[in-house]
């Protein structure tokens, strides 16, 4: 069963860019899918793995 997805949106920064991820809620985190193939899917994470990847992204762990 997939969730219902409210809200998608990419990142201001993106403009109007189309390679991009975009972001949505669900009840409990968030889902994340391709701008370029929307069909694909997406797929979620639960609001605490969400809030984890986030500060991992402030923190430039990824770097």
């Amino acid at each position: 069963m997939t969730a219902p997805v409210e809200g998608w949106r990419k990142a201001s920064y993106s403009s109007r860019e189309t390679d991009c991820v975009e972001i949505g809620r669900i009840d409990d985190g968030a889902a994340v899918r391709d701008t370029k193939n929307r069909a694909a899917g997406y797929l979620t994470t639960t609001g605490r793995q969400w809030s984890a990847f986030i500060d991992a992204v402030k923190a430039e762990r990824f770097g």
